[in-house]
């Protein structure tokens, strides 16, 4: 079971979004009355290099992160990036409560035929527990997340290339659901960032700030 999309990370990441359009990078801080965003960037791709969230060519998508890399001046070296796309499968699984993580690592690659339609050497697992199950006393709610490992390897990829190291990877929606509207409102420029430009561009970044955000976690 290859873990990565609920791990908890206290160092500071670089949020790096990859869709079909641009790469985008943000870096926080904590402020005062929430988060300060350092530096961002984003660098635009042409129409073949990623594909309904697939990437087809890394060395341009690599040269395109560097670019924005570049463009921001950050030292961070480590990076949060998402997955996305009909490959990305979530469950929310109910199950036995009281077992450890390796019974339902166990249970979950035992049941995987019914959640994921892919043979199981072929995606990357995680899971998370979410609470007891509404539906009765000794029952939890499990919250699998899976996709195609190809998916992964080509993000880890190309951030190599860029000199990166993939630290989180995280799924795409649950870093939109991280950054929610009262969060990215949280999200003060810095001195240095031009405050009108940021508020024009922090909705469209909102990906990589919750990806981001998980420097936090």
């Amino acid at each position: 079971m290859v873990k990565g999309f609920f791990r908890r990370k206290t160092d500071t990441v670089l949020g790096i979004d990859i869709n079909d359009a641009q790469v985008r990078l943000v870096e926080l801080a904590r402020s005062s009355v929430g988060y300060t965003v350092r530096t961002y960037a984003t660098q635009s791709l042409p129409g073949h290099a990623v594909i309904d969230s697939n990437i087809v060519d890394l060395e341009v998508v690599g040269q395109a992160l560097s670019k924005a890399l570049f463009q921001s001046q950050t030292s961070v070296r480590k990076a949060a990036v998402a997955v996305a796309g009909p490959s990305v499968i979530t469950r929310l699984v109910e199950m036995d409560a009281g077992l450890d993580d390796d019974e339902i690592a166990r249970r979950l690659r035992l049941d995987a035929d019914q959640y994921i339609p892919y043979p199981l050497e072929e995606v990357a697992i995680d899971f998370q527990v979410k609470g007891p199950s509404i539906r009765g006393a000794g029952r939890i709610n499990v919250l699998l997340a899976a996709c195609l490992k190809e998916q992964v390897e080509a993000r880890e990829a190309v951030l190599a290339l860029a000199g990166l190291a993939t630290q989180i990877v995280d799924v795409e929606a649950f870093a939109l659901e991280r950054a929610s509207d009262q969060v990215v409102a949280s999200i003060t420029p810095g001195s240095w960032i031009n405050g009108t430009q940021w508020a024009a561009d922090a909705q469209r970044l909102r990906v990589a700030c919750g990806l981001a955000l998980r420097s936090f976690d």
